[in-house]
């Protein structure tokens, strides 16, 4: 449990991080289904008025707290380096699914949250599903200018297609891991050749 600080419960800079730890372990130990906004708030040591101040759902809350820790798990990748977008895409997606395996049981409850209630699906699209969805096309757009993938290719339907692979195997709780992000890789670019790696 988090410890407030000495005089009392934590002040309000800590009070959200306080909550987003909280929720982040009760839900990996217990199932999202079983943990409530009172139990969230005490185990921050918060004031569960505080949470409400903060998230208007518990889906709210364990968004913020898994997206949080997914900004260092899969932060965008560096278009301006020398790497090939092809490393790039296979490094990405190892991150994302090492997220995943700590995660997916997060994820899965939220996307059923999502389908219950309509704002919530519009919060979680925008700020979890939207943001990965764009990076990944952004690579394959700066593959598309380096000559990697062909110019006929569509860099937003390609993005939906490997997305829409992961989640699927999310969902169904499929293998996911380096050898699935290297089959992705190599099924958007084709098998690696001595020449790929030195143009992106």
């Amino acid at each position: 449990m988090t410890s407030p600080p000495q005089g009392g419960r934590p002040v309000n800079a800590q009070a959200g991080a306080a909550l987003k730890a909280a929720a982040l372990r009760l839900v990996r130990e217990r199932g999202y289904g079983k943990v409530s906004i009172a139990a969230i708030a005490e185990e921050a040591g918060v004031a569960r008025q505080t949470l409400y101040n903060r998230w208007n759902t518990k889906a709210d809350l364990v968004l913020d707290a898994v997206f949080e820790e997914t900004q260092s798990y899969a932060a965008a990748p560096p278009l301006d380096g020398e790497r090939a977008c092809r490393d790039l895409l296979e490094e990405f997606l190892i991150n994302v699914f090492s997220h995943l395996a700590v995660n997916g049981g997060v994820l899965r409850a939220l996307i059923a949250a999502a389908q219950q209630d309509a704002a919530f699906q519009a919060n979680f699209y925008a700020k979890f599903v939207l943001p990965r969805e764009k990076m990944v096309t952004n690579l394959l757009q700066r593959a598309i200018e380096r000559g990697e993938l062909s110019a006929d290719r569509s860099p937003e339907l390609v993005s939906s297609l490997i997305h829409g692979a992961f989640w699927y195997r999310l969902l169904n709780r499929g293998v996911l891991d380096a050898s699935v992000a290297k089959a992705v890789t190599r099924d958007v670019f084709g098998p690696p050749t001595s020449a790929a790696g030195g143009d992106c």
